[in-house]
């Protein structure tokens, strides 16, 4: 009787622990699985010293784009030129990208560019970029820049006076604008964290979606007159 209540006593703990261990497995699996998800969430990281994006119709496909044969990359591949851009539209504002498209040299290396040439109060309006973290540097004249927070932190508002020099940072896929506040021409320098950061403009995702947006949903979530939001889309 006495071996027989041993036997059923380490049975019993043996059971006990493969549970624990099966609660630890599910646990690791759970962990892999929302850090490949984060992971996958961001440009990949280069396995090679470069990846220049090709025009060839077969070739190595990584990343979106076909790989040039690293024995035909030259310097040019690395290599843009920009220039001032005067801006010759309602806001005031003109965007030179440098990403993937412009620079092949840029693809699997994660980061790309805009240069923002702004007209005396010309704005850049308010927009988010889903896939990257912007960093702002004022090349010339007065700009103020500003972000909002998460729903979940408030809606929280920060701005700032950028002068010449200065450096702001608009976190991952948060709502952001920068705007010309002085009487004379402004640029900057937009870099992201991605070679394809994607850019949502607020004013033409509401407004000049296709198909358009319902006006009584639009006049709902505004809370205004369905003629306002009739007037906002002529303008």
């Amino acid at each position: 009787m006495k071996q027989k209540s041993i036997s059923l006593a380490i049975k019993s703990v043996l059971g006990y622990l493969v549970k624990k261990m099966k609660v630890i497995v599910y646990l690791l699996v759970a962990i892999l699985a929302l850090t490949s998800s984060i992971v996958s969430a961001y440009d990949p990281s280069p396995l090679q010293d470069f990846c220049v994006a090709a025009n060839e119709t077969n070739g190595l496909f990584v990343n979106g784009k076909l790989c040039k044969d690293p024995k035909l990359v030259k310097a040019e591949d690395f290599y843009k030129h920009t220039e001032p851009v005067k801006p010759n539209n309602p806001l005031g504002v003109a965007l030179t990208q440098v990403s993937v498209e412009q620079l092949p040299g840029l693809n699997t290396m994660g980061v790309s560019l805009v240069r923002i040439d702004y007209a005396a109060k010309g704005i850049n309006p308010p927009h988010t970029h889903p896939r990257a973290t912007e960093i702002l540097y004022v090349l010339e004249g007065v700009i103020y820049a500003g972000f909002v927070t998460s729903a979940e932190d408030g809606n929280r508002l920060f701005t700032k006076t950028l002068y010449k020099g200065d450096v702001f940072i608009f976190p991952f896929g948060l709502l952001h604008f920068n705007m010309n506040v002085g009487t004379t021409p402004a640029a900057s320098l937009a870099i992201f964290s991605s070679q394809n950061p994607g850019t949502t403009n607020i004013p033409d995702a509401v407004f000049k979606s296709n198909p358009q947006l319902s006006t009584d949903i639009l006049a709902k979530a505004f809370q205004v007159d369905n003629k306002v939001i009739d007037e906002l889309r002529k303008n």
